[in-house]
């Protein structure tokens, strides 16, 4: 009564492929997209963007690079941060290097270049799996944060070792710096996460994205129906370097501004990124959402309410967060392996036949 399908029919194979063929699910889609394009620029103030909505649409990115790794292809890897690392400072060496050259394009670029940097580590991934190509990823993550540590050249031979974003512009508006606008850089974030999760959508449901998840479900057998393992997992760790890498990009040079590799892409980072897969759902795009958001949302909650409002000490809020994120992740890996994207489906279903029993 309240989610029906009733009614909704197709008259081409075309419009039954698309991505939301329910007519709800696609209006609710154009009225998210309305309101994140033409309502909130207009509403919010540096506090929201800074705390809220950049951390988010950033890790948003991240997020759907590893879901493609991990829950679409099954290989699992803990180097996210060290790629991410990449994008960022293949982004400050392009900045550095090409100051007239829209910065727009330089991510893009940066995004390219973690991609061939991801099918490298990824090579390993032809003949270990499991825990033993979970500590090639991680053993990936230390050295690329050492690299970029250790060689002058990454950070432009800085005594203090931090990169700093230059002041970029797109369309005469300053998207990074200190003189951005608040809206500026949420509507420049806006359009990478936008069209990273179409791209994203449309790879996965493709001939690529049948490859990577026959690859998951069993190797063997996919090779055997014609799938082949070296360019399925490979171009599984590209795309999702690809993805991550721009993530990296947008996290240095429109969020932070300014970074120390080790603070920013430490193996902390690569978890955070991997808990909001699990919790979101594996193998979900909106999984990749959900995940970002309830992890971006939860710190923000609770020092609000817990040391704002009840006057607890900082760290004291800072533990709990810890303690209610693992225990999350113990519920969802023994409750509900699919996590938030299941739970929603599941909703759905319900809504169909409400208000009769399930």
């Amino acid at each position: 009564m309240i989610y029906r399908e009733a009614g909704d029919f197709k008259t081409s194979y075309q419009a039954d492929s698309q991505t939301f063929p329910i007519k709800f699910d696609r209006y609710g889609y154009y009225l998210v997209l309305f309101a994140a394009f033409l309502v909130v620029p207009f509403v919010i103030d540096d506090y929201w963007v800074n705390s809220v909505f950049l951390p988010f649409l950033i890790y948003a990115i991240a997020a759907i690079g590893l879901n493609i790794l991990v829950g679409y292809c099954g290989q699992v890897s803990l180097g996210t941060g060290g790629f991410m690392a990449v994008g960022a400072y293949a982004c400050y060496k392009l900045m550095t290097a090409f100051p007239d050259v829209n910065i727009f394009f330089l991510v893009i670029v940066s995004g390219a270049i973690t991609a061939v940097v991801g099918a490298l580590f990824g090579l390993p991934s032809l003949r270990i799996k499991g825990f033993y190509l979970a500590v090639a990823t991680l053993a990936a993550q230390f050295f690329l944060v050492w690299l970029f540590n250790r060689v002058p050249w990454f950070y432009n031979y800085s005594a203090s070792g931090q990169i700093s974003a230059p002041e970029r512009t797109v369309f005469g508006v300053p998207v990074t710096g200190a003189e951005t606008s608040a809206w500026a850089p949420y509507m420049f974030c806006l359009v990478f996460v936008f069209l990273s999760a179409i791209v994203a959508r449309n790879l996965t449901r493709g001939s690529v994205g049948r490859k990577w998840m026959a690859i998951r479900d069993m190797d063997i057998a996919a090779e055997i129906i014609g799938v082949d393992p070296l360019k399925a997992k490979l171009s599984a760790f590209a795309v999702s370097s690809f993805f991550v890498g721009i993530a990296g990009a947008l996290f240095f040079g429109v969020y932070l501004g300014a970074i120390e590799v080790g603070e920013a892409f430490g193996i902390d980072k690569s978890f955070l990124v991997l808990f909001m897969v699990i919790i979101g759902g594996l193998g979900s795009i909106f999984g990749s959402f959900a995940g970002a958001a309830f992890l971006v949302l939860l710190p923000v909650l609770l020092k609000n309410t817990l040391v704002g409002g009840l006057g607890w000490p900082t760290d004291l809020a800072a533990h709990l967060e810890l303690v209610i994120v693992g225990a999350l992740i113990i519920v969802f890996l023994v409750a509900e392996p699919h996590g938030i994207a299941q739970l929603w489906r599941v909703t759905k279903q319900k809504l169909r036949l409400w208000p009769f029993p399930h």
